[in-house]
């Protein structure tokens, strides 16, 4: 005896929960400061892409939050400029996590993902986000940090990676936070991504 079931299909498909959403996202930049940018391996390239990022921010009215580390000086003009009247939280602790005010600032923003940027790759960056990773979902954008050397900077990603943190571009997070073409927001991120 044959028994027909009837099959139900959906006509939604199951939205993938990997990708990140501008409502739940921040933008934080770490320690991009006078003292420290000219000693790291390709910083012009770094920067250009943290300006890159910052300006698409505001395009999307995406919320960011800047640190400084003490004695090394004030964060670069490049950075500054794009950023009147923000003020940095001041930290002396590698991990940012372990700043209160830091801390306090993230979490009144209620958003579920951080997006992590800045120097150095292998010490804050990576100490931010091995500890932010138990309460966010923590992206760090390769291309928008790096360190004093390649090598640290490549084993930190390879860390960051294999413990849960999803290691992007600036390219990669922009379109997923854009999401789609032919707005007036698309149009604006487009002379971003040209560079004009």
């Amino acid at each position: 005896m044959t028994t027909n079931h009837k099959t139900n299909m959906k006509s939604d498909i199951k939205i993938n929960n990997q990708l990140i959403k501008r409502k739940d996202s921040v933008l934080v930049i770490m320690d991009v400061q006078e003292k420290l940018v000219p000693a790291i391996s390709n910083h012009n390239k770094v920067i250009e892409n943290i300006v890159r990022l910052i300006r698409f921010a505001k395009i999307i009215e995406m919320p960011i939050v800047l640190t400084e580390q003490k004695k090394l000086g004030a964060t670069i003009g490049e950075i500054k400029t794009e950023l009147p009247g923000l003020a940095p939280i001041e930290k002396i602790e590698f991990s940012a996590c372990k700043n209160s005010r830091f801390i306090k600032k993230i979490h009144e923003l209620s958003r579920t993902n951080i997006i992590l940027t800045g120097i150095e790759t292998h010490i804050c960056i990576t100490q931010t986000a091995l500890e932010l990773i138990h309460e966010f979902n923590v992206h760090v954008i390769y291309d928008a940090s790096s360190s004093r050397s390649e090598e640290d900077m490549d084993i930190a990603l390879q860390r960051l990676s294999q413990s849960g943190v999803v290691v992007s571009s600036t390219e990669m997070v922009i379109y997923e936070l854009l999401e789609k073409a032919g707005t007036s927001e698309f149009k604006k991120t487009l002379d971003l991504i040209k560079g004009t």
